[in-house]
């Protein structure tokens, strides 16, 4: 299963965007435009309040100079450990293109305005299952699961706008670290890092 990566491929830093946002907005465009399945895919990993670790894939539904943002029931597993204890990592596994993004920030709910503003943006059937699913929590089969759907539905039949539950909303991880990794011949990776020291951002590189 061993996979020799590109010996032609690199990642200097001559070749860095200016600032992470810029560097991981060319690398989004570049998955996007290879057609990679899903770009805005990441994983996710949260602690709880004992350090214990947990991780899932989830989609990227935002990223600015302030971060990076994705929804989520806020009384999901990862809604929870991320408010308990407010850090999380994302990586962006674009393998197909032998590079990833390693994320490390510290995590914040987003503004209910745009949290609404979002969930207005979702198809009526996203909408409706953000109501019935108690993410994360037991159920006793798949009917409970669709009966509570149903039950949603018509509760809001006659509901144009449906409105965001209280108990969901954006995440959002202000990077304190983020990675750009390019996968390089005989295990002798580029791995370069904008981190925040002192309220500016520094460039590393560090060993493979």
């Amino acid at each position: 299963m061993r996979h020799e990566y590109a010996a032609d491929l690199g990642l200097t830093e001559a070749d860095l965007a200016g600032d992470w946002h810029a560097q991981f907005d060319r690398w989004f465009a570049d998955a996007v435009a290879a057609g990679l399945p899903e770009p805005n895919a990441m994983v996710v990993g949260t602690a709880d309040a004992q350090g214990r670790p947990s991780g899932r894939t989830v989609l990227l539904k935002g990223y600015d100079p302030e971060g990076f943002v994705f929804y989520t029931n806020y009384g999901s597993r990862k809604g929870a450990e991320a408010l308990a204890n407010p850090y999380a990592s994302l990586v962006f596994p674009w393998f197909a293109m032998q590079r990833q993004v390693v994320v490390a920030g510290r995590v914040e709910p987003v503004g209910r305005a745009e949290t609404q503003a979002y969930f207005a943006s979702r198809p009526r059937g996203s909408q409706l299952g953000a109501w019935a699913s108690t993410q994360s929590r037991p159920v006793t089969g798949r009917a409970e699961l669709d009966e509570a759907y149903r039950a949603v539905a018509q509760r809001f039949a006659d509901v144009e706008e449906i409105p965001a539950p209280p108990h969901w909303g954006g995440l959002r991880v202000r990077p304190e670290s983020v990675e750009f990794w390019q996968g390089r011949a005989s295990r002798l990776h580029d791995r370069l890092v904008f981190r925040r020291v002192d309220g500016d951002w520094a460039i590393e590189r560090l060993a493979p």
